[in-house]
């Protein structure tokens, strides 16, 4: 495998090793805060604060690899009733309108961050810029909106059914039961 190739197998998978990453920080950072509290009746002042921002963190990042998996909640029961191209134009245009909600809230959060926030909004604990907690919001539509549209250009232009795992996966129970029947 080339070098250019394995930095782009790993940058594709950053979204969920900073996820799985910013989960066991934010829990053991609340586990420490649990234990010194209880056993030695102390407690940490900034570990409520930046576990808290730590989980927004996870919970946007989240949100960027469901979007990559196409995992995220949609209604979908209905498509089944439809002929597949119909159901295919649908999904698409239904991805299509989410992208261009992505553009206008990145627009409008990028505008918040670097244009209207105010340069001394600081944690309370902290004392780190807010800024910095908040440039998550652009980043995270950001990195939704290319996921959506790279799903949508496997889909559309290159005929891959993308499935969601959840779904794939209740797909292999019934054919292990179907099997284990027969």
């Amino acid at each position: 495998m080339s070098v250019s190739r394995s930095s782009l197998r790993r940058l594709d998978n950053l979204e969920t090793v900073l996820c799985e990453a910013l989960l066991a920080l934010f829990v053991l950072l609340l586990f420490a805060q649990v234990l010194a509290r209880q056993l030695f009746g102390y407690s940490i002042a900034w570990s409520e604060e930046l576990s808290t921002y730590m989980f927004v963190w996870f919970a946007y990042l989240g949100a960027v690899v469901a979007a990559k998996m196409s995992a995220h909640n949609r209604v979908t029961f209905h498509f089944q009733y439809m002929p597949p191209w119909l159901a295919k134009v649908l999904r698409t245009l239904a991805d299509l309108l989410w992208v261009a909600f992505n553009v206008y809230f990145v627009w409008l959060s990028y505008d918040f961050v670097f244009n209207r926030m105010n340069l001394f909004w600081k944690s309370q604990t902290l004392g780190v810029p807010m800024k910095w907690f908040y440039l998550i919001l652009p980043i995270a539509f950001s990195l939704m909106t290319l996921r959506i549209l790279w799903n949508l250009y496997l889909e559309v232009f290159k005929g891959i059914e993308l499935i969601d795992p959840e779904k794939a996966e209740i797909e292999k129970l019934k054919r292990d039961a179907a099997r284990a029947a027969a």
